[in-house]
Parts: C-alpha cells; structure tokens; sequence
C-alpha cells in the first residue's frame, strides 16, 4: 500500500502541484504518522493531532485532513523509509515551514502518554533530513515540550 503511495508522490513531483495534488499534505502526513507509529500505537490523542497539524499547516478541512490521515495510515504498514516525503517537503517549504512541522513532530510525540525515546529518534531523523538545525531541532522540542505542559 505505501508503494502506491509512494508512486503517487513520484508522479506528483513529475507534474505541477495544483489544488487537486496534495503532494504536501501527503508528505507531511506520512511523517506525522511516522513519528505517530514509532513507539509501536498510536493513539486517539495522536491521531487529532495529526489532523489538526494538517489542518493548521495547510488550511485542509476536517474530512480533508481524516481521508490524507486515514490514506496513510493504512499504508504505512509498508513503509520503505522517509526520505520521498522529506525531499518533497525540502523542496517546497522554505525553513520557517519546516521549523513548523518539525514542531508539529514533536507536538504529535508529546500528545499522548509523554515522549518515547523512539519518537525522539524518529524526530532527530526527520529533522536532520529536513535540513533543520539541532538549535532549531531543540527550540521545536522545548515549544512542543512546553505547550504540553500548560495543557496539563
């Protein structure tokens, strides 16, 4: 299933993206679940807030954002890596964007019973392949850190 995935995010970087080609969203999805899936569950809690990070970042409504989430959910099981979705986010967001998701990556690590040291090994991969800076990687860290906290 990620394989068609996949081929779809190919032929989307072959083509202009257009309103009908959520190649980003896509992209940003399948990192969010990825760091979602790396301490083996994800949760209600994770799951809202990766819809909610897709809804924010990327101005999708609530069906919008639960058919990119639910799409790759049910495909990750064949995942192949990571580096297809963050090439694709290097080249369309500049590094304020990619500050942005990496925060949303630790946001989504934070959202349910606390921080898994796979998580943050997920987090720590994509970052680096985003091309975000270990000072930006720990600010992300420290502002998902600390808005968990004032919500609990």
């Amino acid at each position: 299933m990620i394989t068609r995935l996949l081929e779809r995010l190919r032929a989307l970087t072959e083509a202009p993206e257009t309103d009908d080609t959520p190649l980003v969203p896509v992209a940003a999805a399948a990192l969010l679940i990825e760091v979602a899936w790396a301490d083996h569950d994800i949760s209600d809690e994770e799951l809202a807030a990766i819809r909610g990070a897709l809804m924010s970042q990327f101005g999708l409504s609530e069906p919008a954002a639960t058919e990119i989430v639910e799409q790759s959910r049910a495909e990750h099981d064949e995942s192949v890596g990571v580096y297809e979705f963050t090439r694709a986010l290097v080249d369309a967001f500049d590094e304020g964007r990619r500050f942005e998701l990496v925060t949303d990556l630790w946001r989504i690590a934070y959202s349910d019973a606390g921080l898994d040291h796979f998580e943050e090994h997920s987090i720590r991969k994509i970052s680096e392949l985003l091309y975000v800076s270990h000072a930006r990687f720990i600010e992300a860290k420290r502002i998902a850190r600390d808005e968990a906290e004032r919500e609990n």
